[in-house]
């Protein structure tokens, strides 16, 4: 008969929880409509205005189905616009539209308020190694090879 262990020795069921946490703070804080996913799309494209669809898959680590569904919604909305690219036909390459820069400027200030929800409970120098941590483990090769 194997021994139970407490669910919350294993890593994985932390980050689910935190995952829970992170959907829940963020459909309350932020927007039922607009996912996580959609704002990293359109902050990515106010950093860099004429971006490709593979540019976002490699800066959001997605793939290319999930992206190429994201555009097509936030497109749809009205939010981003695609374009030829004047210099690589076959390339397309996306931009906010007014509508999307007016949609993430009312959006940061409250993603700002998730991450505050979401660390209430640190210093803030325990977030910030938080942060370094995560990121150790996403950057790892073991993860990195799971996508």
């Amino acid at each position: 008969m194997a021994t139970p262990h407490d669910v919350s020795d294993y890593t994985g069921y932390l980050f689910r929880r935190a995952q829970q946490a992170h959907v829940a703070a963020w459909q309350r804080e932020v927007s039922a409509e607009v996912t996580s996913v959609q704002f990293g799309v359109l902050n990515v494209l106010a950093g860099t205005p004429g971006a490709s669809q593979q540019h976002l898959v490699e800066r959001l680590d997605l793939d290319r189905s999930t992206i190429a569904d994201i555009v097509a919604r936030l497109e749809r909305r009205g939010l981003i616009e695609r374009l030829r690219d004047d210099i690589d036909k076959r390339r397309n390459v996306l931009h906010l539209t007014e509508l999307g820069e007016r949609e993430l400027t009312a959006l940061v200030p409250r993603v700002e308020r998730v991450d505050a929800v979401l660390t209430a409970g640190l210093t803030p120098a325990d977030a910030t190694t938080l942060r370094r941590i995560l990121t150790a483990v996403l950057d790892s090769p073991e993860v990195r090879a799971l996508h």
